[in-house]
This record gives C-alpha cells, sequence and structure tokens, in this order.
C-alpha cells in the first residue's frame, strides 16, 4: 500500500516521502496514530504542503546543526515533577516535558518530535538524552530532575 508520511517514522522515512508498506501495517498502525495518510491522485498536493512545513521547521545544515548542539550542550537542565517519598514519579517525563524545561533553562527552541529518550524516566536524579538536530548530528545532554 502507497502512504505519504506525515510525521517522521525511524527506518522508513521523514515527513512528506511517498513509501510503500504492507497494508496491515499501514491500515493498523501508522494510519490511526496520524504518522501517514494513504496516498492518491490528489495527495500530491498534500505532499507538497508537508515538505513546505518540513522545510521551514527543519535545521538545514550541519553547521547550524552543530551551532546548536554546542548550546544544547553546555546548557544546565532541570526539570522539576510531582514525586512520591522513595523518589518515584507519578507518571514519567515525556519529550515535550523535556523540550520545555530546555527552553526554560536558556535552550534553543527544540522540536519535542526530536528528543529521544531511551527509557521512560520515572526516577528522581540526572539522566541523558540525545536530541537528533540532523541525519548526522546528535546532541547528547543531562538533565536533572528534581521533585516539586
Amino acid at each position: 500500500m502507497k502512504i505519504i508520511l506525515t510525521h517522521e517514522v525511524s527506518g522508513l522515512g521523514t515527513a512528506g516521502d511517498v513509501v510503500d508498506v504492507k497494508d496491515g501495517y499501514a491500515r493498523n498502525y501508522l494510519v490511526p496514530r496520524g504518522f501517514a495518510i494513504r496516498w492518491t491522485k490528489g495527495g500530491e498536493q498534500d505532499v507538497a504542503q508537508i515538505r513546505r512545513g518540513r522545510k521551514i521547521r527543519e535545521i538545514a545544515t550541519i553547521e547550524q546543526a552543530n551551532e546548536v548542539k554546542g548550546q544544547l550542550e553546555g546548557t544546565k537542565v532541570r526539570l522539576a515533577t510531582r514525586a512520591g517519598d522513595a523518589g518515584r514519579l507519578f507518571g514519567s517525563v515525556t519529550p515535550a516535558d523535556i523540550a520545555a524545561a530546555i527552553e526554560a533553562s536558556g535552550g534553543p527552541k527544540v522540536d519535542k518530535r526530536r528528543v529521544e529518550v531511551g527509557s521512560p524516566i520515572k526516577t528522581l536524579g540526572s539522566h541523558q538524552i540525545s536530541v537528533r538536530l540532523h541525519a548526522d548530528v546528535v546532541a547528547k545532554l543531562g538533565i536533572e530532575v528534581v521533585a516539586a
């Protein structure tokens, strides 16, 4: 089945790409979660619009990505969240929370879809995350989760 990706899907492509996947993968996973739409002849206008939006949001060159990487790695990020007595969080820290904390601590604005958390953050303390700024540039960042 041919689909048009509306978001970046690792191992498949980026927003605006037209890819061919198995029917079940598209019907049961990609389309219901909003990662893709079905390809139609009229969908070519959608592809152009998605690519324009992606071009505005993305970091164009590796030099820009390295500059933002330097800013990110020099930023101390503290994230205050609700926690219990034993240091366990009520819920977990999401990529959206991390992106907001980076911006609040004086760092550059980061898209939440670029933040990659290895395993869910459910405890207080220091944690390592990565931010994929460009296809070839990944910034490693340490965040400190503290009780609110």
